[in-house]
């Protein structure tokens, strides 16, 4: 698929999901660079690139995974970049796989999990939990888009036993349930370790602050944001209004994507290096994109 088909299904949310969002894009671009016959080839990819970046703006994956492949374009030869590609994507895979492990060290038998919006990296975690440990997983709605129904329908399927709830239901889930863990993902982590993802995650965040449930981030490190270790902020992706509902007269209608939960809010953030305090991101960022921060 190219770079312009791909980034309109990552606009249109038929691609979806941080890291699968990070992986259809360098696959583009992996395709282009084998299919390229051109003579400005550095210029072109740009191009691509740019194309790509634009399609999603919170989700800080996307642009981390463009942003290697034109920094590996550079520093290589073209016959040499579609293998680079492909060794990337694997090491992001194999990432996954090793966050899951790790977090799953962090559940314990009998737990009840509370999560919002629909993440590899936390269902992945939950899975690999669940392989030795009895989990019952509470999972919102997340309107406006419902991506809590993939979860719950992927939680199902797995018999983990789930049970969904309105995103307005949180605080009386927690008392009700018993919740003992909140388990979210992340589409972007900035340099003061604040957390990035679905609208709607701090609020739960606060929630869990008040009752001293433990808060945990499950995320792979091409989810931490370079650009906020620059001073630069972070755009808050806002959606069409028919999102939540057609044109109502006289009422205007506001859909931002994503919300911000501060550091203080965070216990753990749980990555593929390991289990680290929020306030580590600056030490991650700089040991993994020390490339880009150059």
């Amino acid at each position: 698929m190219n770079p312009l088909e791909t980034a309109k299904k990552i606009k249109s949310m038929e691609i979806r999901g941080a890291l699968e969002i990070a992986l259809a894009a360098v696959e583009s671009l992996r395709d282009y660079t084998k299919g390229y016959r051109g003579s400005t080839f550095i210029r072109d990819l740009e191009k691509q690139a740019s194309l790509l970046k634009k399609s999603r703006p919170t989700a800080v994956s996307l642009p981390n995974a463009v942003d290697y492949v034109l920094y590996l374009a550079k520093h290589h030869d073209r016959q040499e970049l579609p293998e680079l590609i492909d060794k990337f994507m694997k090491e992001q895979r194999e990432a996954l796989f090793k966050l899951s492990k790790i977090g799953a060290k962090r559940i314990e038998d009998g737990d009840i999990i509370l999560t919002h919006c629909n993440s590899t990296a936390v269902l992945e975690t939950i899975r690999e939990a669940a392989k030795t440990k009895r989990i019952h997983v509470i999972c919102t709605e997340t309107r406006p888009r419902n991506q809590g129904y993939l979860t719950a329908s992927y939680l199902a399927k797995h018999k983990i036993p789930v049970t969904l709830i309105l995103d307005s239901a949180v605080r009386s889930a927690i008392e009700h349930f018993g919740v003992k863990k909140i388990l979210i993902g992340a589409d972007t982590v900035a340099a003061n370790g604040a957390v990035a993802n679905k609208i709607g995650t701090s609020q739960i965040a606060s929630i869990a602050h008040e009752f001293n449930i433990p808060f945990m981030v499950a995320t792979e490190t091409i989810k931490f944001s370079p650009q906020t270790f620059l001073g630069n902020l972070i755009e808050i992706e806002e959606r069409e209004h028919t999102e939540i509902r057609p044109k109502m007269r006289g009422v205007t209608m506001w859909n931002p994507a994503f919300d911000f939960t501060p550091p203080e809010y965070i216990d753990i953030i749980i990555t593929e290096d390991g289990i680290i305090s929020p306030h580590m991101a600056y030490t991650i960022l700089k040991e993994k994109f020390g490339w880009e921060l150059k």
